[in-house]
């Protein structure tokens, strides 16, 4: 009998948690995101993907519980999609009255500025996993929100530092027509003032994309960029098309033979499956055994977001939402995210401080911030507004 015992105490040790303990503590993390219709991609290569963002957020919840398990914790994710003509401000409320007070949102601009003021919001810490706009971090910052997933600017450093490295200043910018397009040209712009780069030139794309989809629109597409492209001396075209509706057409037809960079060609990202270093691949598999496809952006954003909590959880012993946000938004904390090295939020703006990958289509090309970029207190903060460039007020 005393043998059995022993090995009953043995096991629930090596469970992490004796026989007699209570029942887990539970933290729920709310998971808030607005239907809308899939992006089409151009190439059929590519799947749909109806379920970009969540699949990071459940994956991250299931690494929590790995380790929560052996701290008597579980962690519960309350998955809220808005209808396309529903009310963000009513389910923040929900989600509020189900006493949520960590929200992943999956929200864009405008949204996300709306979730975040709706009075019930005011407790709550709330992680923008989507919206890149350099104002949220700006003029329009709010207290209760982190900014997981890299600013346009810092994207646009990340490529601008790369480009400084390989001596290629002379850009050709070719900006699409949408407000997005025209908010990456921008961040470009500010990072060739940065990196001493020069636009030679700047164009606006005008062409109907609709004509790829024609017996001859591989022909119209051939005889057309090349005049498009044709201009001043450049050594790279900087593309700027967040719409994703032209610039995968570029690469091999401009005038000169020069490679295509921006939103298209070589792309600085927060996440792509291309990368392998870090535990990357392991971390890919996995994701790929739940979800059934690739990791994106999004789903890497919604997952570092989750797995922000739950490091918290592991490092404080503590369940209380305060406690973790307090924890999250302090010094000592560092969140390991398959970049080779801990982030942490800038106390500034509230952003994530992380290397951006610089990624071609089938392989890692480089990983900024470039060797050489120096700063006095971390190379990180050389990507994005840095605390004397800041004009976020309201933390």
């Amino acid at each position: 009998m005393m043998a059995v015992r022993l090995l009953i105490l043995a096991c629930a040790l090596v469970l992490g948690a004796p026989a007699w303990a209570a029942d887990p503590a539970v933290i729920r993390i709310g998971y808030l995101t607005r239907a809308e219709e899939p992006r089409i991609p151009l190439t059929f290569l590519e799947p749909v993907a109806e379920d970009e963002g969540v699949q990071g957020a459940r994956l991250a919840i299931a690494d929590n519980n790995t380790t929560g398990r052996f701290l008597n914790q579980r962690f519960e994710l309350v998955e809220t999609t808005v209808p396309a003509d529903g009310s963000v401000e009513e389910a923040v409320r929900d989600l509020a009255g189900q006493g949520i007070r960590l929200l992943v949102a999956d929200l864009r601009r405008d949204e996300l500025l709306a979730a975040a003021a709706v009075p019930e919001a005011r407790d709550m810490l709330v992680f923008n996993t989507r919206a890149p706009d350099d104002d949220l971090r700006n003029e329009r910052c709010r207290a209760n929100v982190l900014h997981v997933t890299p600013s346009r600017r810092m994207r646009a450093d990340a490529l601008a530092q790369y480009l400084a490295l390989r001596r290629w200043p002379n850009w050709l910018l070719v900006v699409g027509r949408t407000p997005e397009d025209a908010a990456f040209a921008e961040a470009m712009r500010n990072a060739a003032k940065r990196y001493r780069a020069r636009i030679v030139e700047e164009k606006t794309w005008t062409f109907e994309e609709a004509n790829r989809r024609v017996d001859t629109g591989h022909v119209t597409m051939q005889s057309e960029i090349p005049t498009f492209t044709q201009g001043g001396e450049y050594d790279v075209l900087v593309v700027a098309d967040e719409a994703d509706t032209f610039g995968d057409y570029l690469p091999y037809r401009t005038w000169l033979p020069r490679p295509v960079v921006g939103t298209h060609g070589l792309v600085p990202t927060a996440w792509s499956r291309v990368t392998e270093q870090w535990g990357a691949t392991q971390f890919h598999n996995r994701f790929e055994r739940q979800a059934g496809r690739w990791m994106r952006p999004r789903d890497y954003t919604a997952w570092m977001a989750v797995r922000a909590v739950g490091e918290a959880a592991t490092r404080t012993r503590s369940t209380d939402a305060a406690a973790l946000a307090a924890y999250i938004r302090g010094p000592d904390f560092t969140l390991p995210a398959f970049k080779g090295q801990g982030l942490s939020f800038r106390d500034w703006d509230g952003q994530l401080r992380q290397p951006v990958l610089l990624a071609g289509p089938r392989m890692l090309v480089s990983v900024s911030p470039q060797p050489g970029f120096l700063h006095q207190f971390s190379e990180l903060d050389t990507l994005g507004d840095d605390r004397p460039e800041s004009r976020c007020r309201g933390r």
